[in-house]
């Protein structure tokens, strides 16, 4: 008998694994090898421990980028192991704390290096990965956000994109995300969230100030959007895949993601799930929208219609730009070579670093 959710996870993940770090030949490897959903984090765990043996062999050899390298990818493959395996928390944990040390040990090693910053929010803290390209500072910088079941260990790829062009990243792990998934629930009030991460952003030497974007993704997109509606100082947001109204889409997501909704929402029961999905629309606060704003979405994304993103980008105007990609499925994981440059490169403009592209 087929183990649907296994089958809705082989199917389906194949481009966002690819376009995250995953080699496409271990991604076939690993999941053939699996039976049912139950295998799915000790196999990736699995994969993840050979990368690390690499980085500690490049480490022991001198080899300091191999080693950051490897350990990056397997703080992904870690990452991957866990990020939608929320029935069996204590084995997701062990993976978490894996990705996190993994991560860690490899971060000053990248180039350029990676650091992890953390600050005060709510009685707890938010961490997030800070990246800075070559040269003087202080650096535009663009803020990253993940979905639902992403986290900042995923972004090494689209961090790429925007610091080949002169801006430094700051991928965030929010409430519900990564760090915070296990002592802060998902919420939709970004603006709270944002207020944060300015206030930390202004202690940091290395970003200029007035000079600071948005790029989220999925449920991130969402988040995205929210912070563009806000009175924060940013200049520039864009929205990838996000929905408008996230429980008009309820019916229409995977079990896995309505159980992770669940999990990460600190609800009880996919009742009061459902509810709370409620809280997570755009109505209301477009209209507050008034910077720049670039919206993407792909016509084949399985979780949001297009329409969310037209519907945002038309309730926006004038200071919205929309993007629909035909052949884009959710994220547009499939055809990142259409959005990824396009999208560093409107940001780069906005944030008026063009001439350093």
């Amino acid at each position: 008998m087929v183990d649907v959710l296994l089958d809705t996870a082989v199917t389906n993940w194949e481009p966002r694994f690819t376009a995250n770090g995953v080699d496409a030949s271990d991604y076939k490897r690993i999941t053939s090898g699996i039976d049912t959903w139950d295998e799915w984090c000790a196999a990736w765990s699995a994969g993840a421990d050979e990368y690390s043996e690499l980085a500690e062999t490049a480490l022991r050899e001198g080899h300091l980028l191999s080693a950051g390298e490897h350990f990056a990818r397997a703080a992904t493959y870690y990452h991957f192991a866990k990020f939608l395996f929320v029935h069996d928390l204590d084995q997701a944990k062990v993976a978490h704390t894996k990705a996190l040390e993994a991560f860690e040990r490899g971060a000053k090693f990248l180039h350029p290096r990676a650091r992890r910053e953390s600050f005060s929010f709510e009685g707890t803290t938010l961490s997030a990965v800070f990246r800075a390209p070559s040269g003087a500072g202080p650096h535009p910088t663009v803020i990253l956000i993940p979905g639902l079941d992403s986290a900042k260990e995923e972004f090494r790829e689209v961090e790429r994109t925007f610091l080949d062009r002169g801006m430094a990243t700051f991928a965030l792990d929010g409430p519900g995300q990564g760090e915070a998934e296990w002592t802060l629930a998902i919420r939709p009030d970004w603006d709270v969230v944002g207020a944060a991460v300015i206030e930390h952003l202004a202690t940091m030497p290395e970003v200029d100030h007035e000079r600071v974007g948005v790029w989220g993704v999925s449920l991130g997109g969402f988040y995205a959007a929210r912070l563009a509606a806000s009175d924060l100082p940013i200049r520039a947001t864009i929205s990838l895949a996000g929905p408008y109204d996230f429980a008009a889409s309820w019916d229409n997501l995977n079990e896995l993601t309505r159980r992770a909704f669940q999990v990460r929402s600190f609800n009880d029961s996919p009742e009061d799930a459902r509810l709370r999905a409620r809280d997570f629309t755009l109505e209301g606060y477009t209209a507050k929208i008034k910077k720049p704003l670039l919206v993407i979405m792909g016509k084949k994304d399985r979780l949001f219609p297009w329409q969310d993103g037209e519907r945002l980008a038309h309730e926006s105007v004038p200071f919205s730009s929309l993007v629909l990609l035909d052949d884009g499925n959710h994220g547009c994981a499939n055809i990142v070579h259409r959005h990824r440059p396009l999208s560093a490169d409107w940001m780069a403009r906005q944030l008026d670093c063009a001439s350093l592209q």
